[in-house]
């Protein structure tokens, strides 16, 4: 199922733009605005619950912290589990960690042991809000991998245009983006 131009402008047509934040000559893709248009957010819920439930996957895995929104909403709609993916220090059980590279120095997500159960080759769907560089999301799919589970996709409601760092995610698994954004 792919979205309509109606549904499709409905969705972009819902994200706010901010100028120079956080730093001068960035503009920040605020989701809030998408979040509290009913009729959007729905629309796009309804596109992404239609596209994955063919998948036959066990878990929906969110990046902290936007990832969580959309990848809880539709684990629910998908009836089965969500895993979060944190930033280092946020969850109270035993994890395992990737680092990554920022453009200065590196951070590090992290996620609980046991998230993907104990059987191996669970099939996890990761979801974030927006992908510029995918330093993070290939962090997260290369955690879905270590604890024995299959990241069947990567997916994005927005993508820049300019993704430096898109191939080495690719590497790891697909990666739909619902809207590009030059």
């Amino acid at each position: 199922m792919s979205l309509s131009v109606d549904q499709k402008a409905l969705i972009e047509g819902a994200i706010r733009d901010i100028p120079d934040f956080p730093k001068p000559g960035i503009i920040f893709k605020d989701i809030t605005t998408l979040l509290n248009n009913a009729e959007a957010f729905g629309t796009l819920m309804a596109h992404l619950k239609a596209r994955y439930e063919g998948y036959g996957l066990d878990y929906v895995a969110g990046i902290d912290a936007r990832g969580f929104i959309f990848g809880a909403a539709l684990a629910q709609m998908l009836g089965v589990g969500f895993v979060p993916i944190r930033k280092k220090g946020k969850l109270p059980s035993t994890t395992v960690s990737e680092k990554y590279s920022l453009e200065y120095g590196f951070d590090e997500v992290e996620v609980h042991m046991d998230a993907f159960g104990p059987e191996k080759g669970a099939k996890v769907l990761l979801i974030d809000d927006l992908i510029a560089t995918g330093g993070t999301a290939k962090a997260a799919a290369s955690l879905i991998e270590k604890l024995g589970a299959h990241c069947v996709e990567a997916c994005f409601i927005l993508g820049l245009e300019f993704l430096p760092g898109i191939d080495s995610l690719t590497e790891l698994t697909p990666v739909y983006t619902v809207i590009g954004v030059d």
